[in-house]
C-alpha cells in the first residue's frame, strides 16, 4: 500500500528550515535510526541496558487505507490501561516551503531531523496534554486538530479513524561515555517480533549541524554505520500496519 515518501534534504535546505524554526520552536530533536542487523552490537557498543528502560505503548490513528499518512500527517498517542494520553501530531516531510504558518510561539512545536548518510529527513511534531479520552476529537487539542485539518484540507473524517497498534517501546535516556549530551534510546517492538532502534538528542536550532556531526561521529567510531535507506520509526510503523492492521478495540 503506497504511503507518503520522506524527502531527503541538503545541508542548505536544512539550514533554511532551521533558520525559520527559531521563530516557532527553541529546540530541535536529532534522530538516528539503526538498521535491524546492527541493533545488538549497537546496544553493546553504546552501553545501552534494556533492563533500565521504561516500557511504553504507542498507537497511531488513521483510516485502514492510511488516508492521513497519504497527506503527510500522523496522529499518535500513548495507550495506558485502555485509555489514551499524550497526543502527538506528526507532520512529515517538512520543508522550508511547507513549515506550518499558523504555529504560534509557546505551543509545543518541534522540528525533528533524522540524520542519514548523505543528508537529512525532516519532520515536525505538535504535542499537547490530554488523557482519558477515546474519541480523537476529545483527546487532541484545538491547535493539533487545526494542523490536521489544514494539512488534509478537512478531507478525512476524524470520527472514522481506526486505532492502529499497539507498539511496545523500551525507552531509556542516559549519559553515554564519550558523548556530551544526554541520549535517548528507543527500541520499538512489533507484534511479528521485528524491531527498530532509534537514538536521539535535543539541541538548539543553531547547534543542529554541530551536534548532528558529533552524534554521527560518535556512533560510527563505535562501528555502527548510518544507512540512507533505513526507514524512520514512523515509516516502519505505518508500513507495518498498512500490511497487517492490528486493531485495538
Amino acid at each position: 500500500m503506497p504511503t507518503a515518501i520522506p524527502t531527503q534534504m541538503t545541508s542548505a535546505e536544512l539550514s533554511q528550515l532551521l533558520t525559520m524554526t527559531t521563530v516557532c520552536a527553541d529546540t530541535v530533536k536529532l534522530k538516528l535510526t539503526i538498521p535491524d542487523s546492527d541493533q545488538r552490537p549497537t546496544t553493546r557498543a553504546l552501553d545501552i541496558d534494556p533492563l533500565e528502560a521504561k516500557v511504553r505503548q504507542l498507537v497511531y490513528f488513521d483510516t485502514p487505507s492510511l488516508d492521513l499518512d497519504r497527506r503527510g500527517i500522523a496522529m499518535r498517542a500513548h495507550r495506558v490501561r485502555g485509555t489514551m494520553s499524550d497526543p502527538v501530531v506528526h507532520l512529515a516531510p517538512v520543508t522550508p516551503s511547507s513549515l506550518p504558518a499558523h504555529i504560534r510561539v509557546g505551543e509545543d512545536f518541534m522540528v525533528e531531523v533524522d540524520v542519514v548518510s548523505g543528508g537529512f529527513l525532516c519532520s515536525a511534531t505538535l504535542t499537547a496534554e490530554g488523557s482519558g479520552h477515546r474519541a480523537v476529537r476529545d483527546l487532541f487539542s484545538k491547535p493539533q486538530l487545526a494542523l490536521v485539518n489544514q494539512q488534509t484540507a478537512a478531507a478525512v473524517d476524524l470520527d472514522e479513524l481506526t486505532v492502529l497498534g499497539p507498539i511496545f517501546v523500551l525507552d531509556l535516556t542516559y549519559s553515554a561515555d564519550g558523548f556530551a549530551r544526554p541520549l535517548t534510546a528507543e527500541m520499538w517492538l512489533y507484534p511479528d517480533g521485528s524491531r527498530t532502534l532509534e537514538l536521539s538528542t535535543r539541541c538548539l536550532p543553531s547547534e543542529a549541524f554541530e551536534v548532528a556531526a558529533e552524534a554521527a561521529s560518535f556512533i560510527t567510531e563505535r562501528g555502527v554505520e548510518l544507512d540512507a535507506t533505513q526507514p524512520t520509526n514512523l515509516r516502519t510503523a505505518l508500513e507495518f500496519f498498512a500490511d497487517d492492521l492490528s486493531v485495538v478495540r
